[in-house]
């Protein structure tokens, strides 16, 4: 982390394109010297997958996983468990890119590493990262953090333009939470969507309602991706406080103050209850899905 922290790393303009779209990509958030701390950091966590032979507390594992040969789908909650997540998320110029785009005051509300390893990195339906987690207001948003070139090729991130001042769609199936929309039972135009892409460091950021998804990366390259959920100081989430207690939430704060006065703005919130038929990651919440859109 250097000097550079100094300039401002988002624009106005970039500002205005993200109230538009729904999302931005910033390049060079994240310098050389990061990303060979994160990509070691990273190594080591998929190494620990060795020998472990079903979903845990920090692993979710490909369907082709064994012990022996690990493959790895995601991370949970890097922020937590390794100190090179929970330090590169108060990287001076994220700080710099998420005050501007949210206010002073921001928290960490989740984290997690999706990997999209090279010909086999699984898909990911269309969804609202809103459906999992609404809060009172929806100042809300998710860094991607490209920890690999993300290109037309490995299995990009696909946004839908504008899609964040719609409705919340239906995330549900047989009228239990399945994290993503039925593409028949919608009126989504998904030939509007559009490949997010961009160089090592650089960082997509989304709104939290807008509409988005991802191919199977069948190309020869990985596509590692670090997401943090990022929320507004006064932006509650409906469920309540995640963490055990007040003190834990207020070191969840990446800048400026915790607040007891939520913030309530009118949006449309749909619960994701009754809970997933296959609860966990996004992952295994659309394993059961009777109706894709991309290949799995």
């Amino acid at each position: 982390m250097d000097g550079s922290s100094q300039t401002p790393a988002i624009s106005n303009t970039q500002i205005e394109g993200y109230r538009k779209d729904g999302y931005i990509v910033v390049a060079d958030i994240f310098s050389a010297d990061d990303l060979q701390q994160m990509r070691a950091a990273l190594d080591e966590m998929v190494a620990g997958a060795a020998g472990i032979t079903e979903n845990n507390a920090i692993y979710d594992l490909e369907v082709s996983h064994t012990p022996a040969a690990p493959r790895v789908r995601r991370i949970k909650d890097p922020f937590y468990n390794h100190p090179v997540f929970t330090k590169m998320a108060r990287h001076p110029r994220l700080i710099s890119a998420l005050t501007g785009l949210l206010g002073p005051n921001i928290r960490m509300h989740g984290s997690k590493i999706n990997l999209k390893s090279a010909e086999y990195g699984a898909s990911v339906e269309w969804h609202q990262d809103w459906a999992f987690y609404p809060h009172t207001n929806d100042d809300v948003l998710a860094v991607g953090v490209m920890l690999d070139d993300m290109t037309q090729d490995n299995g990009p991130l696909l946004m839908i333009p504008a899609t964040h001042t719609g409705p919340t769609y239906d995330h549900h199936q047989d009228g239990r939470f399945m994290g993503a929309i039925d593409p028949d039972a919608c009126y989504l135009d998904f030939s509007k969507a559009e490949k997010v892409t961009g160089t090592a460091g650089s960082c997509s950021f989304h709104h939290v309602r807008t509409i988005h998804g991802s191919a199977q990366n069948t190309s020869g390259t990985d596509r590692r991706l670090l997401l943090f959920q990022i929320a507004a100081g006064d932006a509650w989430d409906i469920n309540g406080i995640k963490e055990a207690n007040w003190e834990e939430y207020c070191n969840t704060m990446l800048a400026g103050t915790a607040s007891i006065e939520p913030r309530q703005v009118p949006t449309p919130i749909r619960l994701p209850y009754p809970v997933a038929e296959r609860e966990g990651s996004i992952y295994e919440n659309q394993s059961v899905l009777k109706n894709r859109y991309f290949k799995s």
